[in-house]
């Protein structure tokens, strides 16, 4: 845990957030600044400040995807579709250096592959 993180102050409770999922490793919580209908943001309770160094504890890594499985088969965004995206990097959009995986849905997304 990082004193210093927005996200590890809100898996200690100490920042407020609306929680959409939770077990002992993970957190899931909607975006405050959504990009679609449906954004919600998923982390591990354990600190890592990118993709890369999450990448390091694979296991870490298999936990926010299986948490995100579990929630998208609950919420049945599976029979719709949804996007699953972290960024990297700050010229690649990170703003909060705690590796998050935002998960987006609820409406037609465009971009990414979508052919005409």
């Amino acid at each position: 845990m990082s004193d210093d993180c927005l996200f590890c102050k809100m898996v200690a409770g100490k920042i407020p957030t609306t929680k959409i999922f939770e077990n002992e490793n993970v957190l899931g919580f909607v975006d405050i600044y959504p990009q679609a209908k449906l954004h919600f943001l998923f982390i591990h309770k354990t600190h890592s400040r990118n993709f890369n160094e999450l990448m390091q504890s694979p296991e870490d890594a298999a936990q926010i995807l299986k948490a995100i499985q579990e929630f998208t088969l609950k919420e049945k965004l599976h029979e719709t579709g949804f996007r699953i995206v972290t960024n990297t990097g700050v010229d690649a959009g990170q703003t909060v250096f705690h590796t998050h995986f935002h998960l987006l849905a609820g409406e037609k997304l465009a971009g990414f592959g979508a052919r005409k």
